[in-house]
């Protein structure tokens, strides 16, 4: 069968599963979704035409048929097989296959008038609340995958914090998939009245056979609410990822982002934010590749107002064949004086046959501003190891050593101990740790 073939199938398959989706009996609801299905009915999945995704190839999405998992057909998990992902000083929300699991969630103790509930939940009990927020922050018109999660999303979460309420502790999202085939479709909306305050940890994992997870998340910050926010996606190197990211940010507020990739053998992450007058963004990524892995991270900063400030920071290790893509885009609107702006992309290739491709970009229609970015795509220093090596350290573990403090700038920066220890345990997973010990760190 072929790929137009199968990109025709959706469509078809969507009226089989429609009156199970969530929220289908809402006007609005029903209405968006009709829109995305045709939306995606005419265009499919991204293209290697559009430039946004020309280093990115998912055709082999399209050459399979990835099924969204009913609520009958999830798998069964035992809450010790997940304590391993699970920070214990959290609440948590468990999504097995792309749907809320009771049992296996944590919320005791939440302040009653901080709303976390299951997405399916908040289409029943407070969907005009709901539609305040819901696809304000990212249209269909997007690109497929956005249509595609918006039609078909089956379950996801959805945070609302009152005004000046701020969480004594972080609400940890785990996404798990159980079984090969399933197309995990979650839509989480976070929305921060003024002054709030909350850390949320998205954490995605899965099966060790080929499926696909699709996971966006929007994000409402009012004035001078304050949201921490991070991802760590290690899911099975079959898997196929695509995570979307969009923010709206209103005057005073800060938005950090740090951004953990180690999973997949194709991962796609989209970090998009729109920055309100004197607002603050701060994105962290780092992305480790090795065998065939793709990774691809896709960044959009829009400064709408002045006196906005951001700082972006992504690094990428990879190694033998693997292939990683930064293509970063701050714009700055003619009214959007005073912004201040920093991105910077670095890359460090461990075989000959790895891949870095970066693509950072400034569209500046102001002109009192402050702006720079700045790439490097390299080898390790071999300087830096014939120092170590005149220090009595053998030369593998002097490369060892510089491709673990490359990276570990970017795990330091974790403020949650629990966090910082599941993201070191990762980086030493994933490469050579002769003569690095994490109990030293």
């Amino acid at each position: 069968m072929s790929a137009e073939q199968i990109i025709s199938q959706y469509p078809a398959e969507y009226k089989k599963i429609a009156d199970a989706l969530p929220g289908q009996s809402i006007a609005w609801l029903a209405l968006l979704r009709q829109d995305s299905v045709q939306q995606f009915s005419a265009h499919g999945f991204p293209s290697l035409r559009e430039e946004e995704w020309r280093y990115t190839n998912v055709s082999a999405i399209e050459k399979k048929l990835f099924s969204p998992a009913s609520s009958s057909e999830i798998g069964a998990i035992e809450i010790d097989s997940l304590n391993q992902y699970l920070i214990q000083d959290a609440w948590s929300v468990v999504l097995v296959d792309g749907h809320f699991s009771a049992s296996l969630s944590k919320l005791d103790g939440i302040p009653e008038i901080v709303t976390v509930m299951s997405m399916s939940a908040a289409l029943e009990q407070c969907a005009d609340l709901l539609e305040k927020y819901f696809s304000q922050s990212v249209d269909s018109k997007e690109h497929g995958f956005v249509a595609f999660n918006t039609a078909w999303f089956s379950d996801g979460l959805f945070i609302h914090v009152p005004a000046k309420q701020v969480l004594a502790k972080p609400i940890q999202i785990l996404h798990v998939v159980t079984q090969a085939g399933f197309m995990a479709n979650t839509r989480d909306i976070i929305a921060l009245e003024e002054s709030a305050e909350v850390t949320v940890v998205e954490t995605f994992v899965g099966c060790d056979e080929a499926y696909c997870s699709a996971a966006i998340m929007e994000v409402s910050l009012a004035q001078n609410a304050d949201l921490t926010l991070y991802k760590l996606q290690m899911e099975g190197e079959k898997a196929y990822h695509f995570g979307g990211i969009y923010v709206k940010q209103d005057r005073d507020s800060r938005f950090t982002h740090h951004n953990f990739a180690f999973g997949g053998l194709l991962a796609r992450n989209d970090i998009h934010t729109d920055l309100g007058q004197a607002s603050e963004c701060d994105l962290n990524g780092l992305y480790l590749g090795v065998k065939r892995q793709h990774i691809d991270n896709h960044t959009r900063i829009n400064h709408l107002q002045p006196h906005a400030i951001s700082h972006e920071l992504y690094k990428g290790v990879l190694n033998q064949r693997a292939k990683g893509v930064f293509q970063g885009r701050v714009l700055v609107a003619e009214q959007a004086q005073k912004t201040d702006s920093m991105m910077n992309n670095r890359n460090l290739l461990l075989s000959d046959d790895a891949e870095a491709d970066t693509k950072p970009q400034l569209e500046i229609y102001a002109d009192d501003v402050k702006c720079a970015h700045g790439v490097t795509v390299g080898q390790l220093d071999e300087q830096s190891i014939f120092y170590l090596q005149s220090r009595c350290v053998d030369k593998q573990t002097a490369r060892n050593m510089l491709t673990f403090a490359f990276a570990n700038e970017m795990v330091e920066k974790i403020k949650l101990p629990e966090l910082h220890d599941m993201v070191l345990a990762q980086l030493l997973q994933r490469f050579p740790q002769a003569g690095i010990q994490q109990d030293w760190l």
